[in-house]
């Protein structure tokens, strides 16, 4: 499985690329989706280009995604959105138009109550555990970990060289469970962890959240692209 991941925490000032608004957050999907994205991660926005979790602001954004792609959507509930923890499961409790599933980073405080809101709403839950945090101990003693959708597995080593080694010993800490995993990486590591991804079987994603780069090196015009290059990318590669 490919996930494409739209926008992330960047702005306009990190790529013109990155896409914000509504209309341009759905044309992104739309695109990704027809290059061979499987799914849809995004990070709704305030005109500001902050991100939100307030209703007004993610049930526009999710609407106008689905109104062109028929495939999961799901957004994130990082903390840098909402920094109190109750605020945070507050707002999860008051959308009005509900994603597919929802990411929650385990070792940021408030976790368990945010993952518990969004199981109270249907919503699946993504459990990011990012390598150099306690999340993956975290989520090991986890009464709700056997519920979650997925494990949503982050390196966040940005070396090209180190990124394989660290995604392998995140791998290595998570506790026994039968939940699917998802592997990424970010900037420089993005690439060679989708390498590894591919290599192990375990699903993945690309998009302007996780990198503004192809593998060469030159930015990325898009979304699209990057998925285009991913799918290209992991066709050609050898069974791990």
């Amino acid at each position: 499985m490919l996930q494409v991941c739209l926008n992330g925490a960047r702005t306009a000032a990190d790529s013109a690329a990155v896409p914000l608004s509504p209309a341009a957050l759905a044309d992104a999907a739309r695109q990704a989706v027809a290059a061979g994205a499987d799914e849809v991660h995004v990070h709704p926005k305030t005109p500001c280009g902050q991100d939100s979790l307030s209703p007004r602001v993610v049930g526009p954004v999710l609407e106008a995604i689905r109104a062109v792609v028929d495939v999961p959507v799901g957004v994130t509930t990082g903390a840098w959105a909402e920094p109190d923890p109750g605020r945070r499961a507050e707002r999860i409790r008051s959308w009005t138009v509900l994603p597919d599933h929802a990411s929650v980073n385990w070792h940021e405080p408030g976790a368990e109550s945010v993952a518990a809101a969004l199981l109270e709403r249907g919503i699946g839950i993504e459990a990011g555990l990012w390598s150099g945090t306690d999340g993956a101990a975290h989520f090991a003693r986890s009464p709700l970990a056997p519920r979650v959708l997925r494990v949503l597995a982050e390196v966040t080593d940005t070396d090209a060289r180190s990124a394989p080694g660290t995604a392998r010993e995140l791998l290595a800490s998570m506790a026994p469970h039968d939940r699917p995993v998802l592997l990424h990486g970010e900037d420089g590591g993005a690439w060679p962890v989708v390498r590894l991804a591919t290599d192990l079987g375990l699903a993945t994603r690309i998009g302007l959240e996780d990198t503004l780069l192809l593998p060469d090196g030159r930015p990325a015009p898009s979304n699209t692209q990057l998925v285009l290059t991913a799918t290209a990318f992991r066709t050609r590669l050898p069974e791990g």
